[in-house]
């Protein structure tokens, strides 16, 4: 597939919320980046415990993926919005997406690593 043929991102975005919400669950978007391309950050928030904080990337393969932030572990949620303020500032094309679920499910796919 060229670069021509991929789905813009807004898209692939809405898709995946959609679904998310059609299953009764909370879903924010915080920051719109560019609709064709960009990455996204995902804000999965424990409801409680702290958030966690994801960032979409693809490994040596190519295969999409998302990396632990802050040193992998569950945050406050102070800590998480400091640090979502900081990466829009570098990178205001970043999709920031706030996910509210105890569990730390991700809508989703790809593993974590």
């Amino acid at each position: 597939m060229s670069q021509d043929d991929r789905i813009p991102i807004a898209v692939w975005i809405d898709a995946h919320l959609r679904k998310w919400q059609a299953d009764g669950r909370c879903c924010y978007i915080l920051n719109k980046g560019a609709y064709a391309s960009g990455t996204i950050l995902l804000k999965i928030n424990l409801l409680g415990p702290g958030c966690l904080l994801l960032q979409q990337q693809r490994n040596l393969d190519g295969d999409l993926g998302w990396m632990k932030l802050l040193k992998g572990g569950i945050r406050p949620e102070t800590e998480a919005d400091d640090y979502i303020c900081r990466a829009i500032d570098r990178d205001p094309d970043l999709w920031v997406i706030e996910i509210e679920d105890r569990e730390g499910l991700n809508p989703f796919e790809g593993k974590i690593f």
